[in-house]
């Protein structure tokens, strides 16, 4: 069994928790086992116990121990996260499917054909799962809905049919 890897901490207990109350829980793990190490610093502390009580992995605490031993706590209190992927959908994509999901006249039977013409529109490519889930989370639209009324329906034939029905109905 592998013996213990005792390592010196240089920031004080009272630092690291001051910088525990500031940071993010992202960092907070992280300060968490640095803290941990610190206070098991005399005897030294293997990997494993450490990880059982701040309650992550192993190798997360191998992987941070040696990034300390490394970098420092700058090192430890900076991470590679991203964040979010930007949208496939530009703004000018989103007026362009707000106005045609809103329009009662647009004649479209699904999202195949909403594709189709967004794509011929803005001239990319775009995955029906993504346009699918784009418009569901921006405009509540849903795959079936039943239209109130036909989309080529001429509104004069409407109203000479309502006329010719209510005298129909008066007799």
């Amino acid at each position: 069994m592998a013996s213990v890897k005792k390592m010196i901490i240089k920031e004080s207990e009272k630092e690291i928790k001051k910088l525990l109350k500031e940071s993010n829980p992202f960092i907070g793990q992280r300060l968490r086992v640095l803290l941990i190490l610190k206070q098991n610093e005399e005897k030294g502390i293997s990997k494993r116990e450490v990880a059982k009580l701040a309650g992550v992995d192993p190798n997360s605490v191998q992987n941070w121990r040696t990034l300390y031993i490394n970098t420092g706590i700058e090192g430890l209190m900076k991470h590679h996260k991203t964040g979010f992927k930007p949208s496939v959908f530009s703004a000018i994509d989103h007026q362009k499917l707000e106005t045609k999901l809103n329009d009662p006249q647009n004649g479209l039977q699904g999202y195949v054909e909403l594709k189709a013409w967004l794509e011929k529109e803005s001239d990319k490519v775009f995955n029906y799962n993504t346009l699918l889930y784009y418009c569901i989370r921006n405009f509540k639209s849903s795959v079936k809905v039943a239209r109130k009324s036909h989309v080529k329906k001429d509104e004069n034939q409407v109203n000479n049919f309502k006329k010719t029905s209510d005298e129909s109905a008066k007799k």
